[in-house]
């Protein structure tokens, strides 16, 4: 049949598939997410009118400065992300291409995922308080009683911040001066009841978004150093941690002005 046709409808007829495919690729829809930065929250303030940390069974002081934990959005499990999305993406200094399955791991439905990251939520308090409580050497004061509200944020990243936030508003830095030494410090990574630092993705647009808040300090886990400084906003200092311990090292360095601090 083509030996039958001029050259240029030759050409139109074997191209037509072609660019059949192209447009099906472009407009299909991918297994991936869009993520920008979200907001942040005080956890030694207060969250959409609630408190984040209320403490009972122990003094509490009053705090100067910020703990802000940090948060990405990201598209919905459901929503329809074409190969233009991607790119755009790509190239985007606000925006971050992620596999679904990286941010959506726990399910198909946005019910199901809901209710993992708020399980997910709930097993990082409780980890929190125990981190918390431990490094102050009152793990067996059962006297004292720790809520953590952050309202429907879920997921296990701001572990590391709920815990800096108690150990804040019970203790300080020990000298009687504040934690963060009256700085807007923002910071992620989950926690364990040992005091470990775990990563949780996301690092790039975090600190986007913490910068916008007015943070110049950033605690980082360290193993995401490298993706911390790969957009690193103007004015945003890293610290990359690994254990509670070393957290609040730092910041007591910083706050004193005397010491080591880490760095990137």
């Amino acid at each position: 049949m083509l030996s039958r046709l001029t050259r240029p409808q030759a050409l139109a007829v074997c191209a037509a598939p072609v660019v059949a495919l192209i447009a099906t690729a472009v407009f299909a829809p991918l297994p991936f997410s869009v993520a920008q930065p979200g907001s942040t929250a005080n956890v030694l303030g207060s969250f959409k009118g609630n408190e984040v940390i209320r403490i009972s069974g122990a003094p509490v002081r009053r705090t100067s400065g910020q703990l802000r934990m940090t948060t990405i959005v990201a598209t919905g499990p459901d929503a329809h992300i074409s190969l233009g999305d991607v790119v755009d993406g790509w190239f985007a200094t606000d925006r971050a291409v992620m596999p679904r399955d990286a941010v959506y791991p726990s399910g198909d439905t946005v019910q199901q995922i809901e209710r993992h990251n708020v399980g997910q939520m709930k097993e990082s308090q409780e980890a929190a308080t125990q981190a918390a409580l431990k490094y102050l050497g009152r793990s067996g004061d059962k006297n004292i009683k720790v809520s953590l509200d952050l309202g429907d944020i879920g997921g296990p990243s701001a572990g590391l911040l709920f815990t800096l936030g108690i150990i804040d508003k019970l203790h300080g830095d020990g000298g009687g001066a504040d934690l963060t030494g009256g700085r807007t410090v923002a910071g992620t990574g989950t926690i364990t009841p040992d005091g470990t630092v775990g990563a949780v993705g996301g690092v790039a647009l975090k600190t986007q978004a913490a910068r916008r808040d007015g943070a110049t300090v950033f605690l980082v886990p360290k193993a995401e150093c490298a993706d911390a400084k790969a957009e690193l906003p103007k004015g945003l200092r890293l610290v990359p941690v690994t254990t509670l311990k070393g957290a609040v090292n730092a910041l007591t360095a910083l706050s004193k002005g005397k010491g080591s601090v880490p760095s990137c």
